[in-house]
């Protein structure tokens, strides 16, 4: 861990050695005498233990308060992001039945480019060129997937297509994507105050974005009434943005963004969210991690138009599992399943596909 970040190795001393262990992505702690680890995409229970809810409590009261927050009976939940880029989320009783719930998501030093994920065999070299036409032909791209399924990597990696040259402003609730490209402007919210003022939301950085000449924007993750505001982004112009979403398919991909959007609070008939919804995205990249805790591109496919009122998508490759090893390891290919429609768009503008 980085100095800048020695207090939390200070107060959660007991797991010291799996916040400094580069292996560890995710520390969970469930009361004081049950602490899990994530390392490789599978959990395990360590034997740490904290010597008394008390001691853990006070730990979390003191993560809060060295990031300006507050956790106490008023204040039971913390959600924050520590100085090296690491995300803390803890619930304290009686919302907690166990005792203080602690979850750290460690920040990864190194980007996980787009090379990296092949050789680890998160996609094929086919997908790989049919990601990066869709980011050169400024597509409007979603990465779907579970939680821990790999969403941000994967949407780091389709970052690293965008050309220099292009203004990206980028948009998250805490910093985590690591965009390589010069010109990025990011941006981050901001929560309200212990008197419930200031706070700053996706939606009001939006608007913001919109003014200050995007070429694309790039949005951490799609959880709220955000959506209606992206997709009219979308559908006046602003071609070639992307963001992430939690879904468990492509198609259940676009009705997560139609529900999201209804929760804008802005009246809206069914039938014409749908029709923006499937105007606004052209495509969707579908994360999973599978059962031997590998993370892969499951499936990339285009949207098409509305049928009957209905969204349908196409898939154009996808992981195909065939079977699992004696070791646990899931064993496939990726195949293709349909050619892209934008392939003459792609022969045009000299896009290997």
């Amino acid at each position: 861990m980085e100095n800048n970040n020695s207090f939390l190795v200070l107060f959660l001393a007991p797991v010291r050695e799996y916040l400094e262990d580069d292996s560890v992505s995710e520390v969970l702690i469930n009361g004081p005498q049950q602490v899990y680890i994530e390392r490789r995409g599978k959990l395990e229970e360590v034997p740490a233990k904290f010597v008394s809810e008390a001691a853990l409590r006070a730990a979390a009261a003191n993560i809060a308060k060295s990031v300006g927050r507050m956790l106490d009976e008023m204040h039971p939940r913390l959600d924050a992001r520590l100085p090296d880029g690491s995300r803390v989320h803890a619930v304290i009783p009686p919302l907690s039945r166990v005792g203080t719930v602690i979850a750290i998501r460690k920040f990864k030093k190194d980007t996980l480019t787009i090379d990296k994920m092949q050789e680890y065999g998160s996609l094929d070299d086919r997908t790989r060129k049919l990601i990066r036409a869709l980011v050169l032909l400024h597509k409007n791209v979603i990465v779907s997937g579970a939680t821990s399924s790999g969403k941000t990597s994967v949407l780091n990696a389709l970052s690293s297509f965008i050309p220099e040259g292009e203004r990206v402003l980028v948009i998250e609730d805490a910093t985590e994507l690591q965009l390589q490209q010069r010109h990025i402007v990011p941006f981050e919210t901001r929560k309200a105050d212990k008197n419930g003022q200031g706070e700053v939301t996706i939606r009001d950085l939006i608007r913001s974005a919109l003014r200050l000449r995007p070429d694309r924007i790039v949005i951490g993750e799609i959880r709220g009434g955000e959506a209606l505001d992206l997709l009219q982004a979308l559908n006046t112009g602003h071609a070639g943005s992307m963001s992430t979403i939690h879904a468990n398919s492509p198609i259940d991909c676009l009705s997560r963004i139609e529900t999201c959007a209804l929760l804008s609070g802005i009246d809206i008939p069914l039938v014409a969210l749908r029709s923006q919804v499937a105007s606004a995205i052209d495509a969707v990249v579908h994360t999973a991690r599978l059962s031997d805790g590998s993370r892969k591109i499951v499936s990339v496919a285009e949207v098409e138009p509305l049928a009957q009122g209905e969204y349908r998508v196409r898939e154009l490759v996808r992981w195909k599992t065939v079977s699992i090893a004696p070791d646990g390891r899931v064993e496939g290919h990726f195949e293709a399943v349909n050619a892209p429609s934008f392939a003459d768009q792609a022969q045009i503008a000299g896009v290997d596909l």
